[in-house]
């Protein structure tokens, strides 16, 4: 889990915004070089709950977390909407992937200066970048880990990222094994609505 420490953009001095600039940069550059992402994923929720499963990306939009047998949740992005399902309760959430807090990751072409920050980060060798979009501020605050790995598309790899919603609640998300470019099958990002199916027999 990520704790960085946070800075008002009010407080930064013209020289820090600037010296920001050449991180924000690697990491466009990170996410334009990245066409497809295949990794396994921990998530865990505001209560100190993990659950794990696979996670697959395809830029622009698409994204797929494939959790674990005997978790109620899937969640697809086909490169339009991103939507949210839990079987436990056959509820379906469904909205446009620009206005989801994942949009930053999914968009290579986002101008990440109008939502995005570098924060300090625990080592050198650790990039991190607080995302937060002011058109949605229900979303809150997304704070994204990167690796600087020389071999890895424009020398950063993704670690994961941690969302600090707007009620004040914390989760968090760590990846391992991270497969960049490699194929992955579009069929993994169609959503066919299990609703659809009808009543539980």
């Amino acid at each position: 889990m990520f704790r960085p420490a946070l800075i008002a953009v009010a407080l930064m001095a013209p020289a820090a915004v600037f010296a920001q600039a050449a991180p924000l940069t690697q990491v466009s550059q990170h996410l334009r070089a990245v066409t497809t992402m295949t990794a396994n994923f921990i998530q865990t929720d505001r209560a100190g709950k993990s659950v794990g499963g696979v996670l697959s990306m395809k830029r622009p939009g698409k994204v797929r977390f494939q959790y674990q047998k005997g978790s109620p949740l899937t969640i697809v992005g086909d490169g339009k909407a991103l939507t949210v399902y839990d079987s436990s309760v056959r509820q379906e959430s469904r909205w446009p992937i620009g206005n989801s807090p994942l949009s930053v990751l999914l968009d290579p072409s986002k101008d990440l200066s109008r939502v995005a920050k570098v924060v300090p980060s625990p080592t050198p060798r650790m990039l991190l970048v607080e995302a937060r979009d002011p058109k949605h501020p229900e979303f809150g605050t997304t704070t994204i880990a990167f690796d600087r790995v020389a071999s890895a598309p424009g020398g950063l790899a993704l670690m994961g990222w941690s969302t600090l919603d707007a009620q004040g609640n914390r989760s968090a998300v760590r990846l391992s094994n991270q497969r960049f470019n490699g194929p992955v099958d579009d069929r993994l990002f169609r959503w066919i609505s299990p609703r659809r199916a009808g009543p539980r027999g």
